[in-house]
């Protein structure tokens, strides 16, 4: 089945892009969530509609779990489910940046069996199904080979980098960010980066897609105190995240407080 999902989301996240950039950014009517959960557009409920429109059309018995549909504990009961990011990185969206992403996994009792992540402004498509590997537009990806943190080049956000987190001082890495977490898996899935720091309680659509993409590439991705990642959890929340290489995550591990 992870095959034929595979398929389904990628194409489904294709035509999201095609929705998403056919809104213009400067007319696009946007506001704030509640609570301070951030920005959301008419893109953003425009693509979901979308996805789930086509998705559970094509997978009825599959569960729901989206950032831009009300949560209900209805998923926690179902042994299969889409788990959607509509547009990762939602700022970005607004700014007319090109680094937001639409981020759609497929989650069997709390692993990942699929995974897509599509840049539209980067033409840029990552996919992976568990034990098939992990791609970017067609084409085999791998993790870094990199293991010392303090050689890496990282992704991570500046708390990442408080002394706090670090039990010997933080290693000298090189620090970069981009603003979707899904596409900050897919480029260390790539090998672009050695790894991706979040201390932060992680959103699952943010993280589902983009951590099989790391893993199918070779990698290792746990929560922040070394766990296995689950997925369809109560309140959709991770611990944070660690993606990396082997030999990085390794080292990483090492060097953090935990």
């Amino acid at each position: 089945m992870q095959e034929t999902d595979l398929a389904l989301i990628s194409d489904a996240v294709r035509i999201a892009g095609r929705i998403a950039t056919s809104y213009a950014v400067d007319s696009t009517q946007r506001w704030d969530k509640p609570g301070g959960a951030g920005p959301v557009t008419e893109a953003d409920l425009a693509v979901n509609a979308y996805l789930e429109n086509v998705l559970r059309t094509a997978r009825p018995e599959y569960g729901w779990l989206s950032e831009e549909t009300e949560d209900n504990d209805t998923r926690l009961g179902q042994e299969t489910l889409f788990v959607v990011d509509p547009i990762d990185g939602t700022r970005s969206f607004v700014e007319g940046s090109r680094t937001w992403a639409h981020s759609v996994a497929v989650v069997h009792q709390g692993r990942v069996t699929a995974g897509a992540v599509c840049l539209p402004r980067r033409d840029m498509l990552y996919t992976a199904a568990e034990g098939g590997g992990a791609f970017l537009n067609g084409n085999a990806i791998t993790t870094s080979t990199r293991h010392d943190p303090g050689e890496a080049d990282i992704l991570a956000t500046k708390p990442a980098v408080e002394p706090g987190h670090w039990h010997s001082g933080v290693p000298s890495f090189r620090r970069a960010h981009r603003p979707s977490l899904a596409y900050r898996l897919s480029l260390v899935g790539e090998g672009r980066f050695d790894a991706m720091l979040t201390f932060r309680p992680a959103w699952e659509w943010d993280i589902a897609a983009g951590a099989l993409i790391v893993t199918e590439a070779g990698g290792t991705c746990t929560d922040r105190r070394g766990n296995p990642l689950r997925f369809n959890n109560p309140g959709a929340r991770l611990d944070g995240v660690v993606a990396a290489g082997q030999a990085m995550h390794a080292g990483l591990m090492r060097a953090l407080q935990r």
